[in-house]
């Protein structure tokens, strides 16, 4: 019995991983950095773990949890609640129906299919904030928020790829 209920706790907490982690970079990505003479720019950390979850383990990452990481990303930096959540839905639900052609594909067409929801993500997170606050936000903030996320995917990347190898089983 008592094995049997750590194997239980083990199992789900290896499960919560990709969720956990999704939340986890939401909080570090509302710490800023200042670029130049722009506003706070930080990289659209979770957004990440939404495009590798989703592509990767995306039973272990279901939308419920893209939402509700995109309703805390909205509340922890400000942006109008349901904005990054919306986007993070909309990005998740494109990487889902592009996942077989991800699927075994070279680190170069992930990070290159990446570039493309992200830039989607940007643009789509643009203009709703634009279309919420009825005036045209400053794009350039989008423009660098884009380049430092699609810069640290990588990084990101080879993290999640070394954790889900060590933690998590094959299913």
């Amino acid at each position: 019995m008592r094995q049997s209920l750590w194997h239980r706790m083990d199992l789900l907490a290896r499960q919560l991983t990709p969720s956990m982690l999704t939340l986890a970079l939401v909080i570090i990505g509302v710490v800023p950095v200042r670029l130049l003479d722009f506003s706070t720019v930080v990289p659209l950390l979770p957004l990440m773990a939404v495009y590798h979850w989703a592509i990767f383990r995306p039973r272990l990452l279901p939308a419920y949890a893209v939402f509700l990481a995109g309703l805390l990303q909205d509340i922890l930096s400000g942006a109008p609640l349901g904005v990054n959540a919306l986007v993070f839905l909309v990005a998740y639900g494109v990487v889902l129906s592009q996942k077989k052609f991800f699927t075994g594909k070279s680190f170069l067409i992930l990070w290159l299919g990446f570039a493309l929801v992200a830039a989607l993500a940007a643009t789509l997170h643009w203009l709703a904030v634009s279309l919420l606050n009825a005036t045209l936000v400053e794009i350039r903030t989008a423009v660098w928020q884009y380049l430092l996320t699609v810069g640290f995917f990588p990084a990101v990347a080879w993290i999640f790829t070394r954790w889900q190898r060590a933690f998590l089983r094959l299913d």
